[in-house]
């Protein structure tokens, strides 16, 4: 242990403690921006500045571990004059326009300038404007950087994809995508975390709250909406909600209560990818089409965007089936079309998910009879989604839990569990046993996919299945710098595997870029924690027990893999 002061307090810390931890885990919180732990360590923003008593220059708190007897004052004069003015030169780089930026009232350089009482910049203010595609569902503000670099470190050390970099020299240095390309030319793979990270708001997503709102209003249209497994394991956390109070079923009030026409769980369509992908599975494995090279799940589109620019020979090997998102609009827009005797054309469909990259997946084309067009019209995060339900003056204490409309109304705890990463391969499993032996397994008997502690983020969890005499290998991965290790290691043949789960976010869907932001909080561990209760609790635990599934089957599909299932539920990939 070592024995400091800080702010005249005598505490003791283990070695190779830094003094902001040190100062944290006494109750002395030292402000931050730049600062990540084991992400991004360079003191690059200065603001956590301390004084060391016997030394004349300031330090930075963030890189300095703590030595036996240092005397530390963390808000003496001359570190607040020192504070106050880093602060001003930010802000006169900055544009302080907060009222319309995305990150008011959660901006870690907002809340830093209100501590220290600027009220005026005594600098001449200096912004630089660079243009940007608003179009694209990730976008930058070039004047709201105040380059702390967490988007550059996270990209490269966390996901490894190296789409930010800085350019320029001295006071012109910025950050921006790397190699002078534009965004659409980089290899983004829309996860983004870049946008989690950010402590202002640079980097944001495209807003598309405002589409939905007009199709509420379209006396034409019939508005149908979806709300992905992840977003009911954060939506309450902006909202004072605790996770027992912030049900789904809330959120599907809400959406009512805003205007929706219906108003569906995409648990629903969860248990019908299992349905295609479980069954697809089954053949290739036992077709022999995966003695060389795994089959990889297909339901992340973060994870789609990464195979087909950085392993694009390795694309053919992807699941056929399409998201959950894509099969549920592909749905709406045939048998449920059919059901309430509408046009496809009339039905509007929207999906809350707790991701970037589902906008771009939108994009994806429908085409089925007379009908032309997307499967998903709008996508809006898990933030967008609570954007709207202030915007509509809806007070979270007054919602109710009621259920989502029918036919396709059912959903597992195996659909549920698809938000967190090992989540897809555990439920998946459940279902293959069954199609292979004709009876149930114990519901819990692929848990060993789960990641078991905060740490098994960071890695692959592996784990061998027996069923009668076959062996089923598994792997389950989060994060594309974790993803980017393992498929190199399957390409030198190190490793081999029948079948992999890759989510693009660590920790799966539950830390996804479209979910609510705590900066410098990791929570994707605790969301998921709240899913496997969930789906401990639920009424059935197997996709294909989903007696609306059974029904939809019967009556349109015919059976998992049927022609018509893969003209509507299935894809090809193709790489550009």
């Amino acid at each position: 242990m070592v024995n400091i002061t800080i702010d005249n307090k005598k505490i003791s810390v283990e070695e190779n403690t830094t003094i902001m931890e040190a100062a944290a885990k006494n109750g002395i919180p030292i402000p931050k921006l730049c600062y990540l732990k084991g992400i991004n360590e360079i003191a690059a923003c200065r603001v956590c500045v301390v004084e060391l008593e016997g030394k004349e220059k300031l330090i930075t708190s963030c890189n300095t571990v703590a030595e036996e007897g240092m005397v530390i004052y963390t808000n003496s004069p001359k570190v607040r004059k020192h504070r106050r003015t880093t602060v001003e030169l930010l802000l006169s780089q900055h544009d302080c326009s907060c009222v319309t930026c995305s990150r008011s009232g959660n901006c870690s350089l907002q809340k830093v300038a209100n501590d220290l009482n600027i009220i005026d910049i005594p600098y001449k203010q200096e912004i630089e404007r660079q243009p940007w595609n608003k179009e694209f569902p990730l976008i930058r503000d070039s004047s709201k950087c105040i380059k702390c670099m967490r988007c550059v470190q996270v990209c490269d050390k966390v996901q490894g994809l190296n789409v930010w970099d800085v350019e320029g020299t001295g006071s012109r240095t910025t950050v921006n995508v790397a190699g002078h390309k534009s965004i659409e030319e980089a290899d983004c793979s829309l996860c983004g975390q870049c946008i989690t990270h950010c402590p202002v708001g640079a980097l944001r997503v495209r807003d598309d709250t405002e589409k939905v709102w007009n199709a509420i209003a379209d006396k034409d249209k019939i508005v149908v909406v979806q709300v992905a497994p992840a977003v009911r394991a954060a939506w309450g956390e902006e909202l004072g909600l605790k996770p027992e109070e912030a049900t789904v079923g809330k959120i599907l009030d809400a959406l009512k209560r805003m205007g929706a026409d219906y108003v569906f769980d995409t648990t629903f369509s969860a248990d019908l990818t299992i349905m295609e992908e479980g069954n697809e599975f089954i053949k290739r494995f036992t077709n022999g089409e995966l003695k060389e090279r795994p089959m990889f799940t297909s339901c992340c589109p973060g994870w789609i965007r990464f195979i087909k620019s950085q392993f694009p020979h390795m694309v053919k090997q992807l699941s056929t089936a399409k998201s959950p998102q894509q099969m549920f609009g592909a749905v709406m827009k045939t048998y449920f079309a059919k059901k309430i005797d509408v046009s496809p054309d009339k039905i509007y469909t929207v999906s809350v998910m707790p991701c970037v990259s589902k906008k771009g997946e939108r994009e994806m084309e429908l085409f089925y009879e007379e009908y032309a067009g997307h499967d998903i019209d709008a996508v809006i995060t898990t933030r967008e989604l609570i954007k709207m339900i202030r915007s509509a003056h809806i007070s979270p204490e007054t919602l109710k839990d009621i259920e989502s409309d029918r036919p396709m109304q059912q959903g597992s705890g195996a659909g549920v569990i698809f938000g967190v990463t090992g989540g897809v391969m555990e439920a998946a499993l459940r279902s293959a046993y069954y199609l292979v032996k004709k009876e149930n397994p114990p519901a819990d008997a692929f848990k060993s996919v789960r990641n078991s502690t905060t740490e098994g983020i960071d890695g692959v969890v592996e784990a061998d299945f027996q069923i009668d005499d076959i062996t089923v290998r598994t792997a389950v991965v989060s994060g594309l710098g974790n993803t980017r290790a393992l498929l190199k290691k399957i390409e030198r043949g190190e490793v081999h595997y029948d079948f992999v789960e890759v989510m693009a976010c660590p920790g799966g869907c539950v830390g996804g870029g479209g979910q609510p932001i705590h900066d410098g909080e990791e929570l994707a561990f605790e969301r998921g924690k709240n899913l496997y209760y969930l789906d401990e609790n639920a009424n059935i635990r197997f996709s294909h027990e989903n007696q609306d599934i059974i029904e939809m089957y019967d009556e349109f599909f015919e059976a998992p893999l049927s022609h018509k299932s893969h003209m509507l539920l299935h894809t090809e990939h193709v790489t550009h």
